[in-house]
């Protein structure tokens, strides 16, 4: 073989070694194949987008809390009930107990009198930019939109993510206590977004939802078309829009297949070499007894392997590099299996149709419609497909596509069985989706929707945590889930409600009564007053005049 081509199998081998070292543990002692003299085929790696849940994963600290017993309040469970008077329970970062009644306190627990005041589950933003356009808003701070491709599936809102924001301490003094931050709106595919718990933490992979899967923000309508018509290139309208986005993910769609070939060709590849190296240990041992035999004077085994050749060692065989590494299409091809849910900004009823379509051609599952105002108008299509629908309470007219908005959407998907969802879209409105709830809830029923404040909690709770693929950790008041938890002073569903107390994996995080020191360095001493200035002192009287013996003392 030449050298060249030894070189270049040697690479490969060393990248496959590479690959598969991750997921090729060593059986571990007493395990039944631990002594096996048997091959195994090495198993071959899987495409990269089909092992981490998260480009983030694996960054949420452990939570040790101490216990904490909340009694007295009215428990909104965030799943459709209500308990009039209840308690909730937490410790070591999750819930412990929930129910009617005051519950009991275990040893050495702190216990919230909430007597009067109500509980609800950490509330969840599915659309937030804090981090990525942070306060103050300056060109410096502009991390949100890579505008310089139609598509780039590639970046990650995490990497633009600036912990420091003021706005994240504002979201938890509103009761919020996960949300999702996503790149802006100027793309057709602007890339990955990310879900964050509200936690203190100087870098945005300690705020990770570990667990949480990544999402991809993908947009349609006007916002596209603008920002590259205006350039003068494509997308100028909504059919260049729409054809952008298919070519993007037919091309994920090839590299899916190139994998699975490979896959499979390399298994193949790996299987078959396993089989020779089998075949040629089972004819060095019968070589080996042979000639042990022959030494001990065994006539007919000395006959066997007289002028016979020593079995010869298979020749390695020459592996296929993988497909080449593209983190563009490794995601869209995510989003085509699943692993990553796709969020869509989309306002007007026929665009979210022409996205359905899209969706239903490519393969590529909705997972919600973002902002959404016409959404009523398909509200039974979109409740059929399990789309959520994550919308404002009563922002409209803004832009032309959003012209048709009405304040009664939110309440006619809830209606149609379909899973509404309020989000902010804004570092000021994130303070107050509660409320943003509550102008929902009012519109639904002054237009005769028979709508329960228990129902629209789900809004804000339960159904967030849904469209970001942490139900089972968050969005309830259920024992085992985590420990996030709001104390109100008041009725959340009331204009005067404020967040009184907010629990994060079980500690707490914010006190009304005593916000201490701010979070973010950027804002530290902002409040402080003015340093006083010291009057200055009167001028130095001038040395009297006078012969020199006159000054001496």
């Amino acid at each position: 073989m030449k050298r060249s081509g030894k070189l270049r199998r040697g690479l490969a081998q060393a990248a496959l070694a590479a690959l598969a070292g991750a997921c090729t543990p060593a059986a571990p002692a007493g395990h039944p194949e631990a002594g096996s003299t048997a091959v195994a085929p090495v198993p071959v790696p899987d495409a990269p987008w089909r092992t981490p849940a998260s480009e983030a994963a694996g960054q949420e600290p452990a939570t040790d809390s101490p216990p904490v017993l909340i009694r007295g309040a009215k428990l909104y469970l965030g799943d459709g009930t209500v308990l009039a008077r209840g308690h909730v329970l937490l410790e070591g970062g999750k819930i412990r107990a929930v129910g009617a009644g005051d519950g009991v306190a275990p040893a050495g627990a702190r216990v919230v009198d909430a007597a009067g005041k109500f509980v609800t589950p950490g509330l969840i933003d599915v659309h937030s930019h804090i981090g990525v356009y942070p306060h103050p808003f300056v060109k410096a701070h502009e991390d949100g939109n890579e505008a310089v491709e139609p598509v780039t599936a590639g970046v990650r809102a995490l990497d633009g993510f600036w912990p420091q924001d003021p706005s994240i301490e504002r979201a938890v003094a509103g009761g919020v206590t996960t949300m999702q931050v996503l790149p802006g709106s100027a793309n057709l595919i602007g890339g990955r977004t990310v879900t964050l718990k509200l936690r203190r933490a100087s870098t945005g992979r300690a705020m990770h939802f570990a667990g949480a899967p990544d999402g991809l923000k993908m947009a349609c309508g006007e916002n596209p078309k603008r920002v590259y018509g205006d350039k003068g290139r494509a997308p100028q309208t909504r059919m260049g829009n729409v054809a952008g986005q298919r070519a993007a993910f037919l091309s994920a769609r090839r590299l899916i297949d190139e994998w699975d070939s490979w896959r499979t060709n390399e298994a193949h590849r790996r299987a078959k070499a396993a089989r020779e190296l089998e075949r040629y240990r089972g004819e060095q041992r019968e070589r080996d007894a042979a000639e042990r035999a022959c030494r001990e004077g065994d006539d007919d085994a000395c006959a066997a392997i007289r002028g016979k050749k020593p079995p010869e060692a298979p020749e390695p065989s020459e592996p296929a590099l993988p497909p080449r590494r593209d983190l563009q299409q490794e995601t869209l091809a995510g989003v085509l299996e699943g692993k990553i849910l796709l969020h869509v900004h989309c306002y007007r009823a026929d665009d979210m149709a022409d996205v359905l379509a899209l969706a239903d051609e490519v393969g590529a599952p909705v997972r919600a419609f973002h902002h959404a105002l016409e959404a009523y108008k398909i509200r039974g299509e979109l409740a059929r497909r399990g789309v959520a629908v994550a919308t404002w309470a009563d922002w409209w007219g803004f832009k032309m596509e959003a012209l048709d908005g009405i304040p009664e959407n939110l309440a006619l998907v809830e209606a149609a069985a379909g899973r509404a969802v309020v989000h902010s879209d804004s570092e000021e409105g994130i303070r107050r989706l509660n409320q943003e709830a509550s102008k929902g809830l009012a519109s639904g029923r002054r237009a005769g929707l028979a709508l329960t404040e228990e129902g629209a909690m789900r809004w804000i709770t339960q159904n967030p945590a849904w469209v970001l693929g942490v139900e089972d950790r968050v969005g309830t008041l259920a024992v085992g889930k985590d420990a996030d938890v709001v104390v109100w002073d008041a009725d959340p569903f009331s204009v005067y409600a404020r967040a009184a107390l907010v629990f994060i994996d079980g500690l707490e995080r914010y006190d009304a009564a005593h916000p201490g020191a701010p979070w973010s360095d950027f804002e530290a001493g902002a409040d402080e007053p003015p340093l006083e200035k010291a009057e200055p002192s009167p001028p130095a009287l001038p040395a009297p005049k006078g012969t020199e013996e006159d000054q001496q003392p």
